[in-house]
């Protein structure tokens, strides 16, 4: 066989198994994204964690009722957007949208995790820590619901990612 013809038959091989090879990774980038489209957004275990309990001095508690939320997050007061779980959402005050939430006494609070990591919604600061309530690690599309029963400013964060910050204030 003649030299030229070995040499365009090596370089179609090699252009085939470049081309092999990246159809395989979309078809696997393909597969990824459909079963993340297909994973169960309704959290049906969120915010079924006790938040610290009652011992009369305690100014949260655990509503109880968890709303089961739509795809375009109606229902969600806080939001913890994608990509939050790395640093930088802290320079724009993007970790928890909005990052200061104001509400009456006794009105449901619902944060939602939109993010594809673990989130919580702790009580306090990373370095002062109130224990008043958590909601224990959050899944994407979980939400937890809180009310407050007494006016003040309550500071949370999440364990994981100590430079999410946000506040509630609560009016009379």
């Amino acid at each position: 066989m003649p030299r030229q013809c070995v040499e365009d038959n090596t370089r179609l091989m090699v252009v085939s198994a470049v081309a092999a090879s990246v159809l395989a990774v979309s078809v696997v980038a393909v597969v990824a994204v459909i079963a993340i489209d297909e994973s169960d957004p309704s959290g049906a275990d969120a915010g079924a964690v006790d938040g610290g309990g009652d011992d009369g001095g305690s100014a949260a508690h655990v509503d109880g009722a968890v709303r089961v939320l739509d795809s375009d997050g109606r229902g969600t007061d806080v939001l913890m957007p994608t990509k939050v779980s790395r640093p930088g959402c802290e320079e724009t005050d993007g970790c928890y949208v909005p990052s200061v939430y104001e509400a009456p006494v006794g009105e449901p609070i619902t944060w939602t995790n939109e993010d594809s990591a673990f989130h919580t919604v702790t009580a306090g600061t990373y370095d002062s820590p109130a224990g008043t309530f958590d909601s224990g690690y959050m899944d994407p599309y979980d939400s937890y619901t809180l009310s407050f029963k007494a006016p003040g400013t309550y500071e949370y964060y999440c364990t994981l990612h100590p430079w999410m910050e946000g506040s509630v204030i609560i009016t009379p």
